[in-house]
């Protein structure tokens, strides 16, 4: 069975570098990027960005389709692999995705949020592998997020010492 990160760099996966480049959340306000007790570690919030750009702005069921949430669920995944990678080293030391708690904008009408949320879940279960990357996830419809994104993510991963 291949690694984590050696199915990562199979795959392509452009990962970012949050040690070289920074945590991009600090631009939405006060925080750290995760916080570390025993084996348990918390993400703060991702979202679907590269660098400085927002992906995908607006609203579900709005102004984007359920395959254009899903693809920035997708790339707020990457971002959460680069969050696991800055906090322990690498993704080879991740035991579990323990749980995500998804947030996506969309219209009071839009009944598709899981179908948003499974764009991160599939990227963590092609990477870790069904047994560790599938987590107990949520995902709550809302009207607003920072910054005009469409989707964000919460995590707790448990590692491995």
């Amino acid at each position: 069975m291949s690694s984590p990160e050696a199915l990562a760099h199979h795959m392509g996966l452009d990962i970012p570098d949050f040690d070289r480049i920074g945590y991009y959340g600090a631009d939405y306000g006060t925080m750290k990027p995760y916080h570390r007790i025993g084996s348990l570690l918390f993400l703060s919030g991702h979202v679907a960005q590269i660098g400085t750009q927002i992906t995908h702005r607006g609203r579900l069921g709005g102004n984007l389709t359920t395959e254009e949430g899903y693809q920035a669920a997708r790339q707020t995944g990457l971002n959460l692999l680069g969050g696991i990678r800055q906090a322990v080293g690498s993704l080879d030391r991740v035991k579990s995705i323990v749980r995500t708690l998804n947030f996506v904008v969309c219209t009071p009408e839009y009944e598709d949020v899981h179908k948003v949320s499974s764009g991160l879940s599939d990227l963590l279960v092609e990477v870790f592998g069904r047994e560790i990357g599938l987590g107990g996830r949520a995902t709550i419809g809302v009207m607003a997020l920072a910054g005009g994104v469409c989707f964000e993510t919460w995590a707790t991963v448990e590692i491995a010492d």
